[in-house]
């Protein structure tokens, strides 16, 4: 089986690509900085196609979509700019999108094809204590595109899942998070192997609880 895993280069993204290859998965990650893996800006289409091009023919039994930026951690509400907004939304909504067009040849050469999109509880609109806007509006979008992808993917055989990590301890959740990496790591690696058709365009938390939209 093979798994193609963006943002690789820390957190998430590298314990994932550790976790998949113990379970048996043949790993191509991505990082924008080529610390780790293939060189992949995922808001990049000229990278995209390369990558793409790259690994042409070879099936995708599950894609990742973990790369994803959080500039306005703390932020204060006068001291947004439109490059904040345009960085967040580049990164967190377009290269969701862009990697999953990038893929879809790919993904449909396996036999049971699986998208797994990390967004965030941040999206939930049922939610709202305020602050870190464009990331919380990322995280929506990003929730939005897994929906819609999950209904139009699915007369193709290809699952697709959404997904919040939990608030983990990483250089981007910061270090007063709930949860370890390695903690959330391996229940989204357990949901990622229950994830089918029957089940696509779920929301669910790392341990497989039902997250709010």
């Amino acid at each position: 089986m093979h798994a193609v895993v963006t943002g690789t280069s820390r957190g998430i993204g590298k314990e994932l690509v550790k976790r998949l290859q113990e379970a048996g998965y043949e790993v191509t990650g991505t990082s924008r900085d080529h610390s780790s893996g293939v060189k992949l800006d995922v808001s990049d289409p000229g990278q995209q196609a390369r990558f793409a091009a790259q690994i042409k023919n070879r099936p995708a039994d599950l894609l990742v979509c973990n790369a994803g930026v959080y500039i306005d951690k703390a932020m204060g509400l006068e001291d947004y700019s439109a490059e904040v907004w345009a960085k967040t939304l580049a990164a967190n909504v377009t290269g969701v999108f862009l990697t999953v067009q990038a893929m879809l040849p790919n993904l449909r050469l396996a036999e049971e094809p699986k998208i797994a999109i990390l967004s965030s509880q941040m999206a939930s609109q049922s939610r709202a204590p305020g602050g870190s806007y464009a990331y919380r509006a990322s995280k929506a979008a990003a929730l939005n595109i897994g929906r819609n992808l999950a209904t139009d993917l699915q007369p193709e055989g290809i699952a697709v899942g959404i997904y919040h990590p939990g608030w983990v301890r990483t250089d981007m959740g910061g270090y007063e998070g709930d949860i370890t990496v390695e903690e959330s790591v391996a229940g989204l690696i357990n949901e990622f192997a229950v994830l089918n058709l029957d089940t696509t365009g779920c929301f669910h938390t790392w341990d497989g609880r039902i997250q709010p939209y």
